[in-house]
């Protein structure tokens, strides 16, 4: 495989899961498809977490990547959307662990500061480097550009991460 190792970046929400696919050869990154997948936010979160599940299993499917990496959930002031958010987040991990592939986690302040340089940036920056760093990538979603920027941020620690 000349080298070449493909990433999948995962971006976990319950309404809409962010996910983006690249090829690192080397230190050069290369855009190969981002989107989103969605769930019903009318259905129960057992049918919407059985469609996570689904669209997820899908990516792997068409992108075949080696690894995986997902943002690490922050708590907010709302119990239950953190927990909903927890839920989704475990699906984005199982999903990738079941078919044989590692899962990293990292930091939303890591992502950030990985992409942009800065750990407090705004989602408009790391859209904004996406299209410097991944010069073809054109997300359609926040979710997309985000789920890019946790593959980008694998790509450059990955190596620290397989030494834990």
């Amino acid at each position: 495989m000349n080298g070449t190792i493909r990433i999948l970046g995962i971006d976990p929400g319950l309404r809409r899961t962010g996910w983006g696919v690249i090829d690192v050869t080397g230190n050069r990154l290369a855009f190969v498809a981002c989107g989103t997948v969605t769930s019903d936010d009318k259905a129960e979160l057992g049918p919407r977490l059985a469609q996570l599940h689904r669209g997820i299993s899908d990516v792997l499917a068409a992108w075949s990547p080696d690894e995986a990496a997902v943002e690490q959930t922050f708590v907010n002031k709302d119990a239950g959307a953190t927990l909903k958010l927890g839920q989704a987040r475990g699906i984005a991990m199982v999903v990738p662990a079941l078919a044989g592939i590692p899962v990293a986690e990292y930091e939303p302040n890591k992502v950030k500061k990985s992409v942009v340089g800065a750990g407090h940036a705004e989602k408009n920056q790391i859209h904004m480097m996406i299209g410097i760093l991944l010069p073809k990538a054109d997300p359609k979603t926040m979710d997309a550009a985000d789920a890019l920027a946790i593959a980008i941020t694998h790509a450059h620690h990955r190596s620290a991460v397989g030494r834990r």
